[in-house]
């Protein structure tokens, strides 16, 4: 027996597959495919969190634009550049003094994709009726376990 997956809920092997206390046979898989399905609350508030911290990370970069051509509109019109760059030096400063604290925000955005933001489904044909295996929110464990089911399967058929 050969173990291709496995994490608290789901264990794959060369023999069967158990997710969550239901066991089946690969002898008895005929056909396994994938798809997606309908979101879930889950997922809506995943992407709606992904478009405010992009939204709030995007934010103060065009702030800083427009305060600085506003800056520049206003140095131009009364001639006074020297105190234009003391402003411009003392904010450049700051924002790369502050540019570590981004990495945070930025971890939750990169785990947020890698995530996904749609709920994927695993089907099988088991002894000749369709089963609904899995169904996850989360994209990287779905990759995961799709991929050991395809890897079983390929592994018990006659070479």
């Amino acid at each position: 027996m050969t173990l291709f997956y496995r994490d608290d809920s789901v264990q794959v092997t060369s023999t069967s597959i158990h997710v969550e206390g239901r066991s089946y046979r690969m002898a008895d898989l005929t056909y396994v495919w994938h798809q997606r399905g309908r979101g879930s609350a889950r997922t809506w508030t995943r992407v709606a969190v992904r478009g405010l911290l992009i939204f709030l990370l995007s934010a103060p970069p065009l702030v800083a634009v427009v305060c600085l051509l506003s800056l520049a509109y206003s140095a131009v019109d009364r001639a006074n550049w020297s105190l234009a760059l003391i402003i411009v030096a003392v904010c450049a400063v700051g924002a790369f003094a502050l540019a570590p604290f981004l990495e945070v925000p930025l971890g939750w955005l990169d785990r947020s994709y890698s995530r996904g933001g749609a709920v994927n489904e695993i089907w099988v044909q088991c002894a000749g009726e369709e089963v609904l295996l899995l169904r996850t929110s989360d994209a990287h464990r779905f990759g995961q376990i799709y991929r050991a089911v395809q890897r079983a399967v390929e592994h018990g058929e006659p070479r």
